[in-house]
């Protein structure tokens, strides 16, 4: 194996223009979730271009297996997903969206271009280590079940991938700074549509209808209780309801309603229970007023939670490329969702957040339609995932990566 010192994964302003220039481009035509067409065939362009073997999986992923000639080592895979969102960009940028209704307000454009980065260092440097790597560009991941998708097309075997590294880019850290966190990350996100069905009637005779509307109302209040007293209160969780639809008229009585939500854990036992619970909680209140209610539940993404050895691989190795000080360590997960942890549950995974945040400049959030960052972080990623992958390599047979 070789020896490697941090001089050897510096950028080189050549590739660091042409990167910015790859970031640009994919945002001025971002595609949406399973559409991401043109994104593949450019993605594509740019490893034919370097020279890169590349394979496609299914409609508009791809893998690149980058195989050390040091010989046999830990197999690591890096994800970086491609899609855009369903948003009107509001950044006045040179390079705005030229799609209307579309935009990269979600930074998956920088988590292509660092990846896109990562693979030309790793293959230019491939003589010098040992192992694979396995650069995977994911379609779909503001849509449900994309990474599971790739998982069942394989794309964690063939051979068998050891660990997983994912990044986000994050504008409520410092620029150029790692927002590291052990155990759960991000929170599960699961869908639910719930349709109470009463008695329609007028509204002069209530006594003679069930109300479906009444029934929905303290189902509302009966899920807030439901995060309160029906769980450990140091143990995160938001059942939110964002949608509902119900009634004809002011004076009828309704005999339906709709009522859709997310609820969110980050333990996967919590995870589990709150499902059970709001089914039982909400099929009991509509019963008690004469109603009834239907459920369905669909499970979407699990928690991303990080392995404690892989963690701590990303710690050291960001500390030794950006110094001690530049490195967070996260108190607590977020309770937004990524796909990343159908990666995580099938393999040790190590998810982190790559500060974006700008000193005297607004802080708009992901998906904000005025969300944007500095180029200059795409070359700090790059170096991040580089410098891992290669001490990681370097440590895998002590390791057991």
């Amino acid at each position: 194996m070789g020896t490697f010192t941090v001089a050897d994964v510096e950028v080189k302003p050549d590739l660091a223009a042409r990167l910015i220039e790859i970031r640009r481009h994919l945002h001025r035509y971002p595609e949406l979730s399973f559409q991401e067409f043109q994104t593949f065939e450019y993605i594509a362009s740019c490893l034919k271009g370097w020279g890169i073997p590349y394979r496609q999986v299914g409609e508009t992923g791809i893998a690149v297996d980058i195989i050390g000639e040091k010989g046999e080592g830990p197999h690591i895979g890096i994800r970086a997903d491609i899609d855009a969102l369903p948003i009107e960009e509001k950044t006045g940028l040179p390079y705005a969206s030229c799609h209307p209704g579309v935009m990269h307000a979600c930074g998956h454009d920088g988590h292509t271009a660092i990846l896109l980065g990562t693979a030309y260092q790793l293959y230019h440097r491939r003589k010098e280590w040992a192992g694979r790597v396995r650069c995977i560009f994911q379609p779909g991941e503001e849509a449900d079940g994309a990474a599971q998708r790739m998982i069942d097309q394989g794309v964690l075997e063939h051979p068998r991938i050891d660990g997983m590294l994912g990044l986000h880019l994050w504008p409520h850290l410092p620029h150029g700074t790692v927002g590291v966190k052990y155990g759960a990350v991000t929170a599960s996100c699961d869908d639910f549509v719930i349709e109470i069905e009463g008695k329609g009637g007028h509204s002069a005779r209530p006594h003679q209808s069930v109300d479906a509307i009444a029934i929905s109302a303290q189902v509302l209040q009966a899920l807030s209780v439901l995060v309160t007293k029906g769980n450990n209160p140091v143990d995160p969780v938001v059942v939110h309801v964002g949608k509902i639809q119900g009634g004809t008229a002011s004076n009828v009585v309704a005999d339906r309603v709709v009522m859709e939500g997310t609820a969110r854990a980050v333990a996967l036992e919590t995870r589990r229970k709150l499902k059970s619970q709001l089914i039982q909680w909400v099929e009991s209140i509509a019963a008690s007023f004469g109603g009834k209610a239907t459920v369905q539940y669909t499970e979407g993404h699990p928690p991303v939670i990080n392995d404690e050895r892989m963690t701590r691989a990303l710690e050291e190795s960001a500390a030794e490329i950006l110094g001690p000080g530049s490195v967070r360590l996260l108190k607590e997960p977020s309770m937004g969702a990524d796909d990343f942890g159908a990666f995580a549950e099938k393999v040790p995974s190590m998810y982190f957040r790559l500060g974006v945040g700008q000193e005297g400049r607004p802080v708009y959030d992901l998906h904000h339609p005025q969300f944007q960052f500095d180029d200059s972080i795409i070359p700090i990623g790059v170096k991040v995932l580089v410098w891992t992958v290669l001490s990681r390599l370097q440590k895998g047979a002590e390791t057991g990566c």
